[in-house]
């Protein structure tokens, strides 16, 4: 007899793996090439968006402190007129409100127009020369005054700060123009102060430098904390618009998917008559011939034919009632009909009906079972699958002189366990998540000559699942494969104690017995009881 030659061993060429980017990698490259782009086209470092919102802030501050800068005009001509001739006061306090009136104008006509990169190079420059003439305005009344005595000194430089302060803090949104509206005020009044000669004067003018290089720091730090404010509203509404198109990219596809899962329970219910119906003729047909009740066949060949029609039917209709089940278990539909059901019956039955089979393969089943042990509240059709599956995959892969272990016992929590172990071939590791998907097949079965579609340990899982359990398996190459069902401590029926109260007689009672009844059972002393 000659050997059949050996097959080749075919070596496979390790594949290039794809270098996959992180997706925070591709969003912070993203986002350098936008800022960078950006910055580009912006006039200011920022980008336009910001601009535009700095913008917005700015006209939005300086109208709502539109009163107070109305009253501290008004205050500081007031105050001037003492120094000055009333009407020169009275002069200038109307045109810086008409220059204050401007400003809050053109910072409501820009709230009111539409945003264009354009027209925001144009409102900046208008508000920054809106701002100079503002501080211009504030320079001629300050530098006034002739005489340098000391109440004059201290009130130039008291309205100096003061102006300096709001400016800064009303135009920090758009630190160019809080310039424009304080250097030439710091400016005039220390020339102002330079000019009187005295060290005392010298002393004022360099305070009041100062005052301006702190003043102009504060607002560059505002502006930051205020563009570091954008930059994380900005970040998170981009975040929350790719979580909004992420929710529906996953809302459609959830919606095809469920209209999916509806297209096949339509199919699958519309299918199982149409397949079941010819199929049962088949099988009554196959049977009849195979059984030769009509008389024998002229050709033996034929009686085997028809074997293989029957076998070759059941087999298909077995499958399709597979099918069914893990379609019923997957939308929901499958329901437990609960009742009390003793494990170790059911396993002593599927191991009968099986016998036969494991017999014909020379495999031993050894049977292992605690005796005494309650009964557990479940289905016993779904517990009885359970058991089939398992098994008849044991007497599958299971080659011929093997042995197969069945077990039945008390878990440590004081639930009941299942546990078939076979001496087959066994599984690999990183093969098992494969075995229990739907219609998957390890190795072992897809080279083994009984290949089946891969349903049974899956249907097992998710059925014991819908019973509270657990499903493990545990499986080596070569040594075996034990497959372990749990049910909860809360499914086995214990004894229950005995009723305290009385059993209602079977009778009705009267009512002239049930009142005797009452008035002997009623306690004699009945004072301070509150009955």
């Amino acid at each position: 007899m000659s050997k059949p030659a050996d097959r080749p061993e075919v070596v496979q060429l390790p594949v290039e793996t794809p270098i996959v980017v992180p997706a925070s990698n591709r969003r912070a490259a993203a986002q350098r090439v936008r800022e960078a782009r950006d910055r580009l086209t912006s006039t200011s470092g920022t980008r336009p968006a910001f601009d535009r919102e700095l913008l917005r802030q700015y006209a939005q501050t300086r109208i709502s402190a539109s009163y107070v800068v109305m009253l501290l005009v008004v205050a500081a001509g007031v105050l001037f007129g003492f120094w000055m001739q009333p009407f020169s006061a009275a002069a200038w306090t109307c045109g810086m409100l008409c220059i204050h009136a401007a400003i809050f104008r053109r910072c409501r006509g820009f709230l009111a127009e539409q945003a264009s990169s354009s027209l925001t190079r144009k409102w900046r420059t208008r508000f920054v020369l809106l701002d100079l003439l503002y501080g211009l305005g504030w320079m001629a009344i300050l530098i006034h005054p002739a005489n340098h005595n000391v109440v004059s000194n201290t009130l130039m430089m008291f309205l100096m700060l003061l102006v300096i302060a709001v400016s800064s803090m009303l135009a920090a949104s758009l630190p160019i123009a809080a310039l424009a509206a304080t250097v030439p005020v710091t400016v005039a009044i220390a020339l102002n102060f330079v000019l009187g000669g005295t060290s005392d004067n010298y002393a004022l003018a360099i305070l009041a430098l100062a005052a301006e290089g702190y003043f102009v720091l504060l607002a560059h730090r505002l502006h930051s904390t205020t563009l570091a404010t954008l930059e994380a509203r900005a970040e998170k509404d981009a975040l929350i618009g790719e979580l909004e198109q992420a929710k529906a990219i996953s809302d459609e596809a959830r919606h095809r998917a469920e209209a999916a899962n509806v297209a096949k329970s339509r199919f699958l219910a519309q299918m199982s008559h149409e397949l079941r119906t010819p199929l049962n003729a088949i099988l009554g047909f196959s049977e009849v011939m195979k059984s030769e009740i009509f008389g024998a066949h002229s050709v033996p060949v034929y009686k085997e034919y028809s074997a293989d029609i029957h076998n070759s039917g059941v087999h298909l209709l077995n499958l399709i009632n597979e099918i069914l089940d893990l379609s019923r278990i997957e939308a929901g539909r499958y329901e437990l009909n609960e009742e009390a059901v003793s494990l170790v019956h059911v396993v002593a039955d599927c191991h009968h009906l099986l016998k036969l089979r494991a017999s014909s393969r020379g495999i031993a089943i050894h049977e292992v079972f605690e005796h005494g042990m309650p009964r557990i509240w479940g289905d016993e059709r779904a517990t009885r699958q359970i058991v089939l599956n398992l098994l008849s995959n044991s007497i599958k892969f299971t080659p011929q002189g093997g042995e197969i272990w069945l077990k039945v016992g008390w878990t440590a929590s004081g639930g009941q366990y299942l546990s078939v172990k076979d001496s087959g071939s066994g599984i690999a590791e990183d093969e098992i998540p494969i075995v229990l998907a739907s219609f998957g097949q390890g190795s072992n079965s897809i080279k083994s000559a009984e290949q089946g579609a891969g349903l049974g340990l899956p249907i097992a899982k998710s059925l014991i699942d819908m019973h509270g359990g657990t499903f493990t398996l545990k499986s080596k190459l070569r040594i075996g494969t034990e497959v372990i069902v749990t049910f909860p401590p809360e499914r086995v029926m214990s004894a229950l104690a005995p009723m305290a109260e009385e059993a209602p007689s079977l009778q009705p009672e009267s009512t002239t017995a049930a009142a005797e009844r009452r008035t002997r059972n009623k306690p004699i002393m009945t004072a301070g009881t509150g009955l």
